[in-house]
């Protein structure tokens, strides 16, 4: 199996490598053998031979550099979006995927254009706080944090066009929300939906990182892993500390949000 974690060092906010360190060692304890490549700027990589790729959260200054560098495997990203093989990306990283970020300036940069939404940012403050979400694809809340100054405009009830890279004939390639706020910040100011999900495509603002503060999420994106590879089981029996951090860290939130 190989992975990829793509500008690891430079999209690397709020401790996002333990997302990968995370599978690493659900790999290892379920007896998988895998390698990780760890590229960044000006590096080139084949998309197409990881099982698994990993962006994480960046500035905006270094997302605007990345950007740049991204735009090379448009079409190898849509080649793999396709195929049904599972990508994650967190905090601002997804954003480059819409077809425009405006910064707080007013300068408007073009995205890889592989979906319809558009991202706004803005320098008043930042858009920080706990969250707890939910999806049909769990049976457990999410928790987690998010920060950041941007909103995403996105109509998810669209079909696309027909000028779009990604087929509209089947619902599972439809443009559609990762999760349902339950509690904290949405895509934007009184949105209840959050992140994107298509296919195997998995993105949200949530930092922390996500595949550590909730097991259940690691072991979701596992499942979809093996289905692609050799469809290994992944162990999840030396998960007790994870879980019970969950669930304090969920009941806590929950109180909280509830008083």
């Amino acid at each position: 199996m190989k992975i990829l974690h793509l500008y690891h060092d430079i999209m690397n906010l709020y401790g996002e490598y333990a997302n990968v360190s995370a599978l690493e060692r659900m790999l290892e304890k379920s007896g998988v053998k895998f390698t990780t490549d760890r590229l960044t700027l000006f590096d080139n990589a084949d998309l197409g031979d990881y099982d698994f790729i990993y962006i994480g959260s960046g500035t905006e200054k270094n997302q605007k550099l990345v950007l740049q560098d991204f735009k090379k495997y448009k079409d190898f990203l849509v080649e793999y979006i396709n195929s049904g093989k599972v990508i994650l990306m967190t905090g601002n990283s997804f954003e480059m995927l819409g077809k425009t970020i405006t910064d707080s300036d007013g300068k408007v940069y073009d995205g890889l254009g592989i979906y319809d939404f558009t991202v706004t940012e803005q320098n008043k403050r930042r858009i920080t706080g706990d969250i707890v979400y939910t999806s049909d694809i769990l049976t457990k809340p999410i928790v987690g944090f998010v920060n950041k100054c941007s909103e995403i405009m996105c109509d998810y009830n669209d079909y696309y066009n027909g000028t779009h890279p990604i087929p509209p004939e089947d619902d599972k390639f439809l443009e559609k929300p990762l999760f349902t706020v339950k509690h904290g910040l949405g895509n934007c100011e009184g949105s209840k939906e959050e992140g994107l999900h298509i296919h195997n495509l998995f993105a949200t603002h949530v930092t922390g990182p996500i595949m550590i503060k909730n097991p259940h999420f690691l072991e979701y994106i596992a499942l979809q892993i093996s289905k692609n590879t050799n469809g290994f089981k992944p162990c999840t029996d030396y998960l007790d500390y994870e879980r019970a951090g969950y669930e304090i860290t969920l009941g806590e939130l929950t109180k909280r949000f509830e008083e």
